[in-house]
């Protein structure tokens, strides 16, 4: 049975032409000298890709493989104005990128429901003889064509946005963890490579609280360089804020086994050393507490690491609660912009305010500061009084 998730399409765009300008000399029977009023053409129609959250798969794509805008209409008799032509919105899921599939050049990445990037411009509308009229030449007898139309053959391919995403190799439990975490239902059975399309699911956590997870078919030593089925999903970890990397209890050497699936993300793409990580010990309802004990000496020291088993449930709780306080590391945030104009006056622009605010009475005393030394101030009575 064919998968209907499609995460890479290629599609031929191709924006509207510019309806031409109008050639025409006003001729009635009382104006015989009416002059050019030839209109302009319209413009061509744009494409725009819009991400629509309520698609997660490039599979209404699948079979739509030419969108064309409408071209823009010609200028018409008494400064009649050519029709723009339609714009087309390609909607896509959001964590979509797009690339020329002639030259492999990045175009545009589509992260948020409902942002617009203008993929392609359609041409403008050429201008009618009513446009060139002039003193010293009062009946132009030219106009100008429309602007022709762009064309691209575009390649869209989503990588998911998740907050979580789970790493490792195949049976290593990663679906069993979703579908004991997540109302998702995942295929699970005891043989390589179970899970062959990526899926997601919200974890809900206290409080009314949640976050999403991100199932990635399991990847193999030699992914990077295009062996099993890693180099197609490797791009889907990239978006993910952060990896839980899964290793079996029973594995040879945890640590091993860590470092590999780890070299194998750095080799695919470098910056993803820089994600927060968590490693998660399968399956361990198939061992003691003093086998855990053992196994907790050979592991990583530079991250978080839980042993849990789905099938019981033991450690789940601890784990969210690790992946919900990874989560919201300040170190593993956005950090915002701020406009320094807001918060810092300088020069004529501070002793201006400083006068306008003494005549009108404001306040006896007026301090500026930088923006380091606000929250000084809202703790001792508001940074917005002072």
């Amino acid at each position: 049975m064919e998968s209907n998730f499609i995460d890479y399409v290629k599609v031929l765009c191709r924006s509207g032409k510019g309806g031409r300008g109008s050639l025409h000399l006003k001729r009635e029977k009382y104006q015989p000298n009416g002059g050019p009023d030839g209109g302009d053409g319209g413009r061509g129609g744009n494409i725009y890709l819009r991400g629509n959250h309520n698609i997660w798969t490039l599979l209404h794509l699948k079979y739509q493989r030419h969108i064309f805008a409408g071209n823009g209409g010609n200028g018409g008799r008494e400064k009649r104005h050519g029709e723009d032509g339609r714009d087309v919105y390609i909607d896509v899921p959001c964590g979509t990128v797009a690339y020329d599939a002639r030259t492999g050049k990045y175009v545009c990445d589509v992260k948020e429901d409902g942002q617009e990037v203008l993929l392609l411009k359609g041409g403008r509308g050429g201008q009618g003889n009513f446009q060139f009229r002039t003193s010293t030449n009062q009946a132009p007898r030219f106009a100008q064509p429309g602007e022709p139309m762009q064309e691209m053959m575009v390649v869209l391919e989503l990588k998911l946005l998740a907050d979580v995403g789970l790493v490792g190799f195949p049976n290593a439990g990663k679906s069993t963890l979703m579908g004991a975490t997540t109302n998702a239902r995942p295929k699970v059975a005891n043989y390589p490579f179970t899970t062959m399309q990526p899926s997601l699911g919200i974890v809900p956590y206290r409080e009314d609280r949640s976050f999403v997870i991100a199932d990635i078919p399991g990847i193999i030593e030699g992914a990077s360089e295009g062996k099993g089925l890693g180099l197609r999903f490797l791009s889907h970890i990239e978006r993910n804020s952060l990896l839980l990397f899964l290793v079996p209890c029973d594995t040879d050497d945890i640590k091993k086994e860590y470092g590999i699936l780890l070299g194998e993300l750095n080799k695919f793409n470098p910056e993803m050393m820089e994600k927060h990580r968590v490693l998660a010990v399968t399956k361990c309802d198939l061992i003691d507490e003093e086998t855990k004990e053992l196994l907790r000496a050979t592991l990583p020291d530079d991250l978080p690491c839980v042993f849990i088993s789905s099938v019981t449930g033991d450690g789940l709780a601890e784990l969210k609660d690790t992946l919900w306080e990874e989560l919201n590391r300040t170190s593993n945030k956005m950090q915002a912009v701020i406009d320094e104009q807001v918060l810092v006056h300088r020069d004529k622009q501070m002793d201006t305010l400083a006068t306008e605010l003494k005549d009108a009475g404001e306040g006896e005393e007026i301090v500026f500061v930088d923006g380091e030394d606000i929250e000084d101030i809202d703790e001792t009575g508001g940074a917005d009084d002072q």
